[in-house]
């Protein structure tokens, strides 16, 4: 007898048989056995329903970041762990443009204001510029020494801000893809930053703990915001009000801290959090900021009271945020692969998104808001539509 066919008895023995009822014994083929991954497979008979009605299958790995044309309603980009970017079309399966060239996963993506280019960073620490038109490559942008955390447009123009993990923040012309800038000064990865929407200023955070504040034409550092009353551990989003009057800054240590911009000092502290800060975000109509966290929350903050509107509640780590257009609505993905809609004036949960089998890294919202486009490690873009939470 096998040694598999002696278990399969030795566990039959706790029934109690006596040797008196066996009757015949009989060899069984391992093939008959039924496998304890057969059981678990079963299970998916009762998969949660796919809500999306557009899913892009064109990467071969994990997918880290997503975006959507300001000025396409059906443009999107994607980048993921397969080293490439795609951009594609909502609703038309048979379009998609491959965006390849970079030599390691590709984090971070941004289309320009004017929507006529896309940037693409790498973990290899290369930008490259494409033509939306045409999904052409029109130029790469290099100079970080390591891998690229993030970009942003300036508000204006084709100016291109990158910020990397050697510590560095680096700002192009993308038109004729020359080096402008570079800045100097923080000690760790700058983990996120942008410039102020009047575009006259740069505010960058770091994993040293620090918010630092720019003249993006001279590379003066204006202001350093470190130490007591400000974050204890490294900072890891940020976001600037309309008036590009505050920045507002989260951190792995679950705090939330306001810094008024011209003067460089800390304004307000928020707290509820009691994990890292994974995502920011500035409604456009209303005084309120909305931040996700670890501690599967996701917190409305009325910034003119410096205090908490209304907690929402997650079964799993809020990963990323995006508020919907105007309105008082807000998405979340989350670790647990779910899309969620809150309402801001009541707190309540008004819509959850299911399709993705994995944990969701990036959400992006069309400039239409018809849809909301989520990226996740299942390797999959799905896109959910939101016209219902369009503000009226």
């Amino acid at each position: 007898m096998t040694e598999r066919n002696a278990s399969v008895e030795e566990d039959h023995g706790e029934v109690f048989l006596e040797d008196g009822d066996v009757i015949q014994e009989i060899n069984v083929d391992d093939e008959d056995l039924p496998d304890a991954d057969e059981t678990i497979d079963s299970d998916t008979d009762f998969e949660e329903p796919d809500d999306s009605l557009h899913t892009f299958t064109g990467h071969s790995g994990e997918l880290y970041a997503v975006a959507c044309s300001p000025t396409d309603t059906t443009l999107v980009a994607t980048g993921g762990g397969d080293d490439k970017a795609f951009m594609w079309k909502i609703g038309r399966g048979d379009w998609a443009a491959e965006l390849q060239g970079h030599k390691d996963s590709v984090a971070s993506l941004a289309f320009s204001n004017d929507g006529q280019l896309l940037a693409s960073g790498g973990l290899e620490g290369l930008v490259q510029i494409w033509d939306t038109t045409t999904g052409s490559l029109k130029g790469v942008l290099e100079g970080p020494g390591a891998g690229v955390e993030w970009l942003k447009w300036h508000p204006k123009g084709h100016l291109i801000l990158a910020g990397s993990e050697d510590c560095t923040i680096w700002m192009w012309n993308a038109d004729i893809f020359a080096f402008l800038n570079m800045f100097s000064g923080h000690s760790g990865s700058v983990t996120c930053g942008d410039f102020t929407p009047d575009g006259k200023t740069i505010c960058t955070g770091s994993d040293d703990a620090s918010l630092r504040i720019w003249n993006p034409k001279s590379r003066e550092n204006i202001h350093v915001i470190r130490g007591h009353p400000y974050h204890t551990e490294g900072l890891t989003c940020l976001t600037i009000t309309s008036d590009s009057a505050i920045a507002i800054t989260g951190s792995k240590d679950g705090s939330v801290h306001m810094v008024n911009i011209v003067t460089g000092k800390v304004v307000s502290s928020l707290s509820s959090h009691t994990d890292s800060i994974e995502c920011i975000g500035m409604s456009r109509s209303y005084p309120w900021a909305a931040t996700g966290s670890v501690d599967q929350k996701l917190v409305i903050w009325d910034l003119q009271h410096s205090s908490s509107r209304c907690i929402c509640e997650h079964e799993e780590v809020v990963s990323c945020l995006s508020w919907l257009g105007t309105s008082q609505y807000v998405a979340t993905g989350s670790v647990d692969g779910k899309v969620r809609v809150w309402d801001c004036l009541s707190g309540n949960c008004v819509k959850a998104f299911s399709g993705h089998s994995d944990a969701i890294q990036a959400i992006a919202v069309s400039a239409n808001v018809e849809f909301l486009v989520s990226v996740a490690i299942d390797g999959t873009a799905r896109v959910f539509e939101i016209s219902e939470f369009r503000q009226m």
